[in-house]
């Protein structure tokens, strides 16, 4: 095996020197990425600027002993295990490894080619190992839990040049409802390519154990509804049933116009329900699931700025349970009932929250600065960012992504397609109906409108 590793890393064959030599840039600390493709240019930042992974690592690190999680995680282990032993002798066959790890990175079972599995075990690429992002860099296992897709990972692409002669490629399995990654599948090959078949088969095996966890959210769907109805059976106040992740099941009217979502007509599929854009609201919510969780008795109360209204109102939140599996909270407004949460203003909940905004121009990635990003716009498959440096495509293609990481820092949701960041704003213009335009201290005097539902939050936040 010694004879073997003296042979020249995959990353510096031809064909891979392009990517190898952008790698060596960037590790460096340049951001010169010609050459990368972009959800790995992506990955890369992560690991110098946000995780700090040493590129030099040889080893992924053992995995943490103590990690939470519910049954349905082990529905999801049980299932991808048996469709991952389904295939192992094809991978193998091809002189390739599969493994199955959770939402940590850590490797719960392992099969495929012996020879390769040995040469893996040198790198800890085995049951007991941890491959997040955050532990070994950009890799196929810790990228596709960071993603939303599915990922190939080659050669040079691996942040660690420890495991440039490995291609990944790795599809995560997500809650159907928060979105939150439970599992990942993922097939290895030591200087060879996976099998022809291993995306379609990665794809397909990660689709068919997520409608496990679709039907699982119906079900959920149809508890929540019925606490809903019986509960506004007994009492007048405004209502709406909200789901782990905080957006609406279902809302009577009042609750509805608060919440700023349609009312009556139930949201079944998590795909199609309505999110508040109310951060007090969603944090609200995520913060009593964390509790219920601890204590099914648990019930809460706090007080939330809504939609149309500039004052707070008290709500009462009180978790709902199908078969011992929270499905989400009942909020009742106008109510004070329950343990006083804690103010939730710290962002504590923002999973990987950076000062930075990552963007592209062209070949290179620029790094922006927070106070150097004026707004995001929402352009079809895109968000455009106006900045001190022009005019950027984001690396995220999400505003509610934006949203979410940067609503601590100053980032506001004033309309469907626009986020601001609330220091640059330099006039507001009021217009007939009371619409609201804000004036962008862009040097282009740039003007975003403000949508009906968001002014409250809009007049809040600029002291109005």
């Amino acid at each position: 095996m010694a004879e073997v590793h003296r042979l020249d890393p995959m990353s510096r064959v031809p064909g891979n020197t392009t990517v190898y030599g952008a790698w060596e840039r960037f590790v460096r600390g340049e951001d010169d990425i010609r050459g990368v493709r972009p959800e790995v240019a992506i990955s890369w930042h992560r690991c110098r600027d946000q995780y700090r992974v040493d590129p030099g690592l040889t080893k992924a690190p053992i995995a943490v002993a103590e990690v939470d999680h519910t049954l349905e995680h082990d529905v999801v282990f049980a299932e991808l295990g048996f469709r991952a032993a389904s295939v192992a002798h094809e991978v193998s066959s091809g002189g390739g490894v599969v493994t199955v790890a959770d939402a940590t990175g850590r490797i719960l079972a392992e099969w495929g080619d012996p020879a390769t599995r040995e040469i893996a075990a040198e790198a800890n690429l085995s049951t007991w190992f941890c491959w997040s992002e955050q532990a070994t860099g950009t890799n196929g296992m810790g990228t596709a839990l960071e993603s939303h897709a599915p990922v190939v990972v080659r050669g040079a692409e691996h942040w660690c040049q420890a495991f440039h002669d490995w291609t990944c490629a790795g599809v995560a399995v997500r809650d159907v409802v928060t979105r939150e990654p439970i599992a990942v599948l993922n097939i290895s090959c030591w200087r060879s390519e996976p099998p022809t078949s291993a995306g379609a088969w990665l794809s397909n095996a990660a689709t068919r154990t997520q409608r496990t966890l679709v039907q699982r959210a119906k079900d959920g769907s149809a508890e929540l509804i019925a606490a809903f109805q019986h509960a506004r059976s007994r009492s007048g106040v405004p209502l709406a049933a909200l789901d782990p992740a905080g957006r609406v099941v279902i809302a009577d009217d009042t609750a509805g116009v608060l919440l700023g979502v349609p009312s009556s007509t139930p949201a079944t599929d998590p795909a199609v329900r309505w999110n508040p854009r109310l951060p007090e609201v969603i944090k609200a919510a995520r913060y009593a699931v964390k509790q219920a969780s601890r204590d099914p008795d648990w019930i809460g109360t706090t007080q939330v700025h809504t939609h149309l209204s500039d004052e707070p109102s008290s709500v009462s939140i009180r978790p709902v349970f199908l078969s011992g599996h929270l499905v989400g909270n009942l909020f009742a407004f106008g109510v004070a009932e329950g343990e006083q949460l804690p103010r939730v203003e710290g962002g504590a909940n923002h999973r990987g929250r950076t000062d930075r905004i990552v963007a592209t121009r062209e070949n290179r990635m620029v790094l922006l600065r927070l106070s150097e990003v004026a707004f995001a716009e929402s352009e079809g498959n895109d968000v455009w960012l106006s900045t001190d440096q022009g005019r950027l495509r984001a690396a995220s293609g999400s505003l509610d992504k934006l949203e979410a990481e940067q609503g601590d820092a100053g980032f506001l949701r004033v309309h469907r397609r626009y986020v601001v960041n609330v220091g640059r704003v330099r006039e507001v213009e009021r217009r007939c109906k009371g619409e609201l335009l804000l004036v962008m201290d862009t040097g282009a005097d740039a003007m975003v409108p403000v949508s009906r539902r968001n002014a409250p939050a809009v007049r809040r936040a600029l002291d109005i």
